[in-house]
């Protein structure tokens, strides 16, 4: 995909972002910790790590659904870290979020025509309630619906028809940023290119930002103009997409992209000395100075144990976290 961050002002920009969890008495778990970027308008970061990475967490602190603990969340160079109230509603508009499981996020009791006009109820979209049901039809036409299954509840569709309607819903009510989180990752193959597919089509014709949460590399290489790579509540590298894909210079990253499997079995044998062994992952609870990575990293040296790594630039966009570059 072409490149869209050149000379585009941020939409999102996070400072310092902290997000914690009491887990017992004296443990915290430590989700977020210290993370900063920056979307630019009309572009996508692919979010990509390890499951318990914290990488859900980030997106459900910036639309609003959790509270950070630290730093500073800038929505067009507004701050909105704290709001509340009537400007946390008007935000919520212009702030949407399409979940991973297609089956617990639409309320079982509600057609599907309800699912998609209440938020456009709540946010005072359209005159009455017939005005409103004919932007559902619209919206459900345009993921790939039919009108007739407005009347239709949740249960009546497949787990990629459930996710399109989540996405009408999101949609419906004209917002400007959306949060994507693994919203794929329950969809069959076939089904994900069509959603990935979609996604792009709606951010070109809407002029939409996405922070993409994905495990799956492929798709976020093919949807991403830039990627952060987060491990154990931080990001340890990111930049333009192709910089991080072709240019890997974070352990953590190379081994993640390593473990990709490659269709190819004369490539996948020549570059079998080349993977880093990423072993088992340490814990997020109370976690100890130093680098994070350093009990899996076969770059470790004695600084890595009790001095934690900032993101420096080595090139263009491309920042890494790493004490031996």
């Amino acid at each position: 995909m072409a490149n869209k961050l050149t000379g585009q002002p941020p939409l999102i920009q996070v400072e310092h972002l902290k997000k914690y969890f009491q887990v017992g008495r004296g443990r915290v778990l430590h989700a977020v910790d210290d993370v900063t970027f920056s979307i630019p308008k009309g572009t996508t970061l692919g979010l990509v790590g390890e499951s318990g990475c914290g990488k859900t967490t980030v997106g459900r602190t910036l639309v609003g659904l959790y509270k950070p603990d630290g730093g500073k969340i800038l929505f067009n160079g507004e701050d909105i870290t704290g709001v509340k109230g009537k400007q946390k509603r008007a935000l919520n508009r212009r702030m949407q979020m399409v979940y991973q499981d297609p089956y617990a996020s639409l309320n079982p009791f509600f057609t599907v025509g309800e699912i998609i006009t209440e938020g456009l109820e709540i946010h005072g979209i359209g005159e009455n309630k017939k005005e409103r049901m004919e932007i559902a039809y619209d919206l459900l036409q345009k993921v790939g619906l039919h009108r007739e299954h407005a009347n239709r509840f949740p249960h009546e569709f497949s787990g990629g028809q459930r996710q399109r309607v989540g996405l009408a819903r999101s949609l419906a009510v004209n917002p400007e940023f959306i949060v994507c989180d693994e919203a794929i990752s329950a969809l069959d193959v076939s089904v994900q290119a069509q959603i990935v597919n979609m996604l792009v089509d709606f951010q070109e014709s809407m002029g939409l930002t996405y922070l993409f949460i994905a495990h799956d590399l492929s798709m976020v290489r093919y949807i991403s103009d830039q990627t952060a790579v987060m491990y154990l509540g931080q990001v340890v590298e990111i930049g333009d997409i192709h910089e991080i894909y072709e240019h890997p210079a974070h352990p953590y990253t190379q081994g993640l992209l390593h473990a990709v499997p490659v269709a190819d079995p004369d490539y996948e044998q020549a570059r079998k000395g080349e993977r880093i062994m990423l072993g088992e992952v340490a814990s997020p609870i109370n976690p100890a100075p130093g680098c994070r990575f350093c009990s899996r990293c076969p770059r470790a040296t004695e600084a890595c144990k009790h001095e934690t790594p900032q993101l420096r630039y080595v090139g263009g966009t491309h920042q890494v976290a790493c004490h031996n570059l």
